[in-house]
């Protein structure tokens, strides 16, 4: 039960009042974080916690946006494009209503998009989003894979 009363649902896009201003990171916007200050600790003599550690192998385990060969700067660059322009999303309905990404969804979906990944599955792993038309989804999983595709290759 969230703080408000009212019942939390990550399906029905419903968060407590802790999630109303908060940026949500993708989990390759993580490791690029972690990877930085990582170095930067390595620079100073700085020995990472057992908590960093951990989360650094976890992110970096699932981040599927990475390029060892590529500056951070760039990735950082890439992903916070990425991030901008789900943000910014928008789909009218055939009845005027305007749907747009929830920042949860748009960190779930720079998560698990791989290049195979269809709007099934993106429906299935984030239910929130059989609100939007498969034809949106569509649109969004091409932006996310063109994206990848940038930053593997």
């Amino acid at each position: 039960m969230a703080e408000s009363g009212i019942e939390e649902n990550a399906a029905e896009r419903k968060f407590g009042a802790h999630f109303d201003d908060i940026h949500i990171l993708s989990n390759a916007q993580v490791a690029v974080i972690l990877q930085v200050s990582a170095g930067q600790a390595v620079t100073k003599d700085e020995e990472l916690n057992e908590v960093y550690r951990k989360t650094q192998k976890y992110v970096e385990r699932f981040n599927q946006m990475s390029n060892k060969e590529k500056d951070h700067q760039e990735l950082v660059e890439e992903l916070d494009n990425l991030q901008d322009a789900l943000t910014t999303f928008r789909k009218e309905t055939d009845d005027g209503d305007e749907l747009e990404l929830h920042g949860f969804e748009v960190a779930a979906l720079m998560n698990l998009v791989i290049a195979d990944t269809t709007v099934e599955e993106a429906y299935a792993l984030i239910p929130s989003l059989s609100r939007l038309p498969e034809a949106a989804i569509d649109e969004i999983l091409d932006l996310i894979k063109s994206t990848m595709l940038r930053i593997i290759s």
